[in-house]
């Protein structure tokens, strides 16, 4: 019998964080003690005012469909946010909502990529960056973002890597699974590299409100009008208002692309979840201070934990600026306890520790590995208890 999957697919990688999260649940379902730090969402409920607005939106019969690029209005609240956060002025046409910035990603790449076309995506990365620009038929081009250079890749490095091929860079700040910024002079250098190379500059702000330590967000489309006109800023309320699973993100940028996306997602999804939309309306329009708590919760679980990590044997840890992640370098540890390589480290941790991270082999980083601190501080410093002892019971001299 022919072969019935498309060969697109057979570049595909699976998600390690799903892999690891699904052992972890099946542990957990048995009635082994696991403390998983593996996710990639706040452990907050959405805000009360948010979920009425969602369900008096119901309640007023606004359950049809509404334009595949979204709400008008919703549209407009985005539009006053960038307008509001970053002094940024974009009209209806450049904005489209999607069902979660990851669909957005997807849709954008879908668009812009012909086969052979490439992507420069820094490392360490967000694990489906590369695989939904294989599936656009594009190539990533992977830079690395070292450990000395706080995981953050330099203009220089970018411009060493394009060629007559390149059609974008992948900028992700804060980024996951980093929590590492760009400095405004950073950026100022990027996209001055973009501009001399004509590249389209894919700017991941989906965390930008988890920054801590007074850092500051920027976007390269506040550096000048030029980069405000290559780059796409993708964002959502996921990680700012605590509604990952309401799926809902945004593009903002260039229109003629905005258009080719809407009319894209017209014939996959036709339109984002209507009620989220309404929800989503809400997290813009409404109080903004349940993300502030938010953000001053995470930060203190930060300060706290950061510490402890960094005590443990072989673990070399720099301290995040936002997001909700720490990425050690666990290199040292690797060749103390014996263990071939992180992938064999993270599971040997949670059949032997009951403690779940993520291994950095899924994210272009395989020395390292990520804990997220998106769970109550008690358990992470449990976890930490245990991968410290686990460490020392491993460790060979």
């Amino acid at each position: 019998m022919n072969n019935r999957l498309a060969s697109r697919v057979n570049t595909l990688t699976p998600s390690t964080t799903l892999a690891i999260t699904a052992k972890a649940k099946e542990m957990r379902e048995s009635g082994i003690d696991v403390i998983g730090l593996g996710a990639g969402e706040p452990d907050f409920n959405t805000p009360e005012n948010i979920l009425s607005a969602a369900i008096d939106s119901m309640k007023d019969g606004k359950t049809k469909y509404t334009p595949s690029g979204g709400l008008l209005e919703l549209k407009d609240a985005v539009i006053a946010k960038l307008e509001r956060d970053q002094g940024l002025t974009y009209e209806r046409g450049e904005v489209m909502i999607g069902v979660g910035a990851k669909h957005v990603l997807y849709t954008l790449f879908q668009v812009t990529l012909n086969p052979g076309d490439e992507v420069i995506i820094p490392t360490p990365y967000w694990v489906s960056y590369p695989e939904q620009v294989k599936l656009a038929g594009g190539v990533p081009v992977h830079i690395e973002g070292t450990t000395a250079a706080n995981f953050k890749v330099t203009a220089e490095q970018i411009e060493n890597a394009v060629t007559d091929k390149t059609k974008a860079i992948i900028i992700n700040s804060p980024g996951n699974p980093t929590g590492m910024i760009y400095t405004r002079e950073e950026l100022e250098s990027i996209v001055q590299v973009c501009k001399e190379k004509d590249i389209l500059i894919v700017s991941d702000e989906i965390y930008e409100k988890l920054i801590y330590d007074g850092n500051e967000h920027i976007s390269p489309a506040q550096l000048s009008e030029d980069a405000k006109k290559r780059t796409l800023i993708i964002n959502g309320v996921s990680k700012s208002h605590s509604m990952t699973g309401w799926r809902i993100g945004y593009v903002a940028g260039d229109a003629e692309i905005v258009k080719a996306m809407t009319n894209l997602a017209s014939h996959s999804t036709s339109n984002p979840t209507t009620t989220a939309q309404y929800a989503a309306l809400e997290a813009y329009n409404g109080p903004q201070d349940t993300v502030e708590e938010m953000r001053k919760d995470f930060e203190a679980r930060l300060d706290k934990v950061h510490p402890q990590l960094a005590e443990i044997p072989g673990f070399h840890v720099l301290k995040p600026q936002g997001a909700f992640y720490l990425l050690p370098d666990v290199t040292e540890a690797l060749e103390k306890t014996g263990f071939a390589n992180v992938d064999d480290f993270a599971a040997a941790l949670l059949t032997e520790a009951n403690v779940a991270i993520i291994p950095g082999s899924g994210f272009g980083a395989p020395n390292t590995i990520r804990l997220s601190y998106a769970t109550s501080i008690e358990l992470i410093e449990e976890a930490i208890r245990r991968i410290h002892q686990f460490v020392k019971d491993n460790w060979k001299e």
